[in-house]
């Protein structure tokens, strides 16, 4: 049975956790916004690259590129319009001699018909523009919490709801997102966005925004192949699905192909540099490079390998569930998850609202993992100290900051204090579903001896 919802608690408790989430949605805010920004800002300019686009350096190459190639013609993976980002970004090129120059080298790392989809905005001031989609991103992303909130019918009282969206959308990956902005965002919306259309058997249009996700396809490839198979598990139902995204992906590429009819191999050939110089996923950056250099390719292999060979059994297992069961909700947050760690990049936390859904079916189900024994309930409370960290941290640090020195506030040992869980949360919400998967295989068996048992809805 689902677990009850924190509507159901008392008004005093949902009360109190308003407040506290306000006091913990302020601090963050204020952390990123007062204190770690500006200092980024700062060492940026002590080595020189402070005369640049910072907000908004993300969507930057996306308004520049298209507005260079659809205007002059220019390929927006060309070596001439990479030095032309940094210097839009940095004031200057980069030197890969120099050690403290970023290892990113901006490099458009787009499919080429995500400037197809944004060029409106080429034809604005980038500082207009920045600040236009910061308005339309905020509220882009309270609409993704509210669309996993209705897809999974978890209905909840205005409170707990204000709770959750508080939360979300002055978290560390939310406010780095915002301050990028960064299209991840926008995928994030759409990956909601398609599963809440597909909830409601609206598969044709939950096809069609599945395929516009793939301006970042690293984010939901693993969930779009899972869905893509359970689309065919019923084809005759659930055809339309297929037409939308094949009907979708091949105008898109097809534009963009007769545009510039050699993006595709000039992407792959950015995707390839840009996996070269920038941090490797937390799988490697956290699990196998620490074993050292000899022993981490091997490692990381193997667990890449392994990991592709859980998710690809995971979808096939599953491809048959209903669409609100919990097998379904299972599969798509561990798809999700397991993409955060494998697939993005080690510094692209702005992308962990990918584990949206799985954090939101982990509080759904938290009664039943602390029921479970010993070894979830451990899992449980780290991950609860992981999520709530930086707002805490971030809390502790301003309330600090009077009585500690300059020199000692700042060092990076204390002024990063809040976000030390960054990484370490894909790992939390993991295992915690790892786990909920064991506990639903159990059940699974246990009902197949007692025939009369109904599946579970999530």
């Amino acid at each position: 049975m689902p677990a009850p919802s924190p509507s159901k608690s008392s008004p005093i408790s949902s009360r109190l956790a308003l407040w506290l989430a306000v006091i913990a949605a302020a601090s963050m805010l204020y952390y990123h916004q007062a204190l770690f920004i500006p200092r980024a800002v700062e060492a940026r300019s002590t080595i020189g690259l402070g005369n640049g686009y910072s907000f908004g350096n993300d969507f930057y190459q996306v308004w520049l590129t298209s507005r260079e190639w659809l205007r002059r013609g220019r390929d927006p993976y060309s070596a001439s319009m990479t030095r032309e980002i940094q210097t839009g970004l940095y004031g200057r090129t980069l030197d890969p001699a120099l050690p403290t120059d970023p290892i990113d080298r901006r490099q458009f790392p787009y499919p080429v018909f995500a400037d197809l989809l944004f060029w409106p905005a080429s034809e604005f001031p980038f500082e207009f523009v920045r600040a236009a989609l910061v308005c339309l991103f905020l509220p882009l992303t309270a609409g993704t919490v509210l669309l996993w909130l209705r897809a999974s019918d978890w209905r909840l009282g205005w409170n707990w709801a204000a709770v959750i969206l508080l939360l979300t959308l002055c978290s560390y990956p939310v406010l780095e997102a915002l301050y990028a902005v960064q299209l991840g965002l926008v995928v994030a919306f759409l990956l909601a966005a398609s599963i809440f259309a597909l909830q409601r058997s609206r598969f044709l249009v939950a096809g069609i925004l599945m395929a516009l996700t793939t301006i970042k396809p690293q984010v939901t490839l693993l969930v779009a192949s899972y869905v893509l198979l359970w689309s065919l598990s019923d084809w005759r139902r659930r055809r339309n699905y297929c037409m939308g995204l094949f009907a979708t992906l091949i105008t898109l590429i097809g534009a963009a192909l007769a545009l510039l009819p050699n993006w595709i191999y000039s992407w792959i050939h950015s995707i390839l540099a840009y996996h070269s110089y920038t941090t490797p996923p937390l799988l490697t950056e956290v699990l196998t490079r620490p074993l050292g250099a000899r022993v981490a390719g091997p490692a990381t292999f193997l667990l890449f390998a392994g990991s592709m060979t859980f998710a690809a059994i995971l979808a096939w297992r599953n491809r048959t569930a209903a669409a609100a069961s919990l097998e379904f909700w299972l599969t798509l947050s561990l798809l999700l998850s397991l993409t955060t760690i494998t697939l993005l990049p080690g510094q692209a936390v702005y992308d962990h609202l990918a584990l949206l859904p799985g954090i939101l079916l982990l509080l759904r189900r938290r009664r039943e993992i602390l029921s479970a024994g010993p070894v979830p309930t451990v899992l449980a409370v780290v991950g609860a100290v992981v999520l709530f960290w930086p707002s805490v941290g971030a809390f502790a640090l301003i309330v600090l900051r009077p009585l500690l020195a300059p020199p000692f506030f700042f060092s990076r040992a204390v002024f990063d204090f809040p976000i030390r869980t960054a990484a370490s949360l894909p790992f939390a919400v993991l295992a915690l579903l790892a786990w909920m998967l064991r506990i639903k295989t159990l059940r699974t068996k246990t009902r197949r001896l007692n025939p009369a048992t109904n599946p579970e809805s999530v």
